[in-house]
């Protein structure tokens, strides 16, 4: 039997499938599309996502024959026992049928509810993000710091929401967070994709993101990144973060305390 690769082994082969995902898409982008209605943007958002999950899913199942495969983009929860796959085929797909730069593809290995290995591609840009889990988080071969900033009121943060149609709940501690962060952070933004600014957290850039949703795919590889560049994820009260964790949050770790403070005030 051949024996199964370490997850440091395996990476190369992560990058190159997700790169390969990430230049198909690509030559799908017009700076000039302007999508007229509903219709013709879910038929938008369908084709990208088509096309990237093909290349990724041949790929990665070649890499990791034996592990599952997580089919929709939106899953939440606790994932059966062993290895899988989470992608996002076309993370920040919004942005991209728009003509927004703003957009990437990602896979991350969880292993028993776990993430053990991340990558994020931007091919706009042509940065990758990679992750494993006690290898540190790195850009371009360069590995990341977190921020070292021990003041709030210094701090770039964010939020956004995870998906069309969140409740009316969801909505509302989106809002009442961003009163609450207004008050004490220095500046704040509020953007999609969840892993274009979790990347920003991890490589130092910003300080704290949160976000009342618990879609995987939007969460798991920048958590990664995160954690291994020496930053805090738990839930929005400090508790420890897992799959059913009502929300979530990243930080820089001088900062962890201060954000849970002002967060932890939102029922």
């Amino acid at each position: 039997m051949r024996p199964i690769p370490s997850d440091e082994v395996l990476l190369p082969a992560v990058v190159e499938a997700v790169q390969a995902a990430g230049h198909l898409l690509k030559k799908r982008f017009s700076a000039d599309a302007r999508p007229g209605n509903l219709d013709a943007v879910l038929a938008a958002l369908q084709a990208n996502d088509e096309a990237s999950l093909g290349v990724l899913r041949e790929a990665l199942t070649r890499v990791r024959p034996g592990a599952g495969w997580i089919e929709d983009e939106l899953q939440v929860g606790r994932l059966p026992p062993g290895e899988w796959w989470v992608t996002d085929p076309a993370e920040g797909n919004i942005n991209h049928i728009h003509g927004m730069a703003d957009w990437c593809v990602t896979a991350t290995l969880v292993r028993d509810n776990v993430p053990v290995l991340a990558v994020v591609y931007l091919p706009m840009t042509g940065q990758t993000y990679t992750a494993v889990r006690g290898g540190g988080a790195y850009l371009d071969g360069v590995r990341l710091r977190v921020s070292d900033k021990t003041a709030l009121d210094a701090a770039l943060v964010g939020t956004g929401q995870a998906r069309p149609g969140e409740d009316r709940e969801t909505h509302r501690r989106i809002g009442q967070s961003v009163t609450a962060m207004l008050g004490s952070a220095l500046v704040l933004r509020v953007s999609v994709p969840a892993t274009l600014q979790l990347i920003q957290v991890a490589a130092g850039r910003m300080e704290a993101f949160w976000q009342y949703s618990q879609v995987l795919s939007g969460l798991l590889s920048g958590a990664l990144l995160v954690e291994e560049a020496g930053g805090r994820i738990s839930d929005t009260h400090g508790r420890p973060w897992n799959f059913t964790s009502r929300d979530f949050l990243a930080t820089a770790s001088a900062l962890h305390a201060a954000s849970v403070e002002v967060l932890s005030t939102i029922a």
